[in-house]
């Protein structure tokens, strides 16, 4: 068995598409309309579904917005340097809500940042990860 994909619900389809792809760096691996459903799914990730688990957009034809909820933490993303992916995401317009540095009961190095539609990802920096 292997992880194949996360289903985020998104408002904006392709303000979604472009924040993870011109954004984050994501590649738009595949996109389809379901038109007797009145949904688009559209797969996003940094490799081959093969290979790599990815994202799945889901654009429910109509919902501009979705209340998050509670339970609903974060994705997770490894990156070289967090404080250096945390500028690249500002300087394409992205919200950065918690910058680099180490987490409050240790010592990996991790950031938060949000799309568009309120998720939240965690970079978390490559050498610094302890424990869990």
């Amino acid at each position: 068995m292997r992880m194949l994909h996360t289903m985020l619900r998104v408002g904006d389809l392709e303000r979604s598409i472009g924040f993870y792809t011109q954004v984050l760096g994501m590649r738009l691996l595949r996109r389809k309309d379901y038109p007797e459903g009145k949904f688009t799914l559209a797969f996003v990730g940094y490799g081959d579904e093969s290979e790599h688990a990815v994202l799945e957009l889901t654009y429910n034809w109509g919902v501009e917005r979705y209340e998050l909820g509670t339970a609903f933490g974060h994705i997770a993303i490894e990156v070289d340097d967090a404080n250096r992916a945390c500028a690249e995401v500002a300087a394409k317009g992205g919200k950065v809500t918690r910058p680099a540095g180490p987490m409050q009961h240790g010592s990996t190095v991790i950031a938060f940042v949000e799309d568009p539609d309120g998720y939240k990802i965690e970079f978390i920096q490559q050498g610094t990860r302890g424990g869990a």
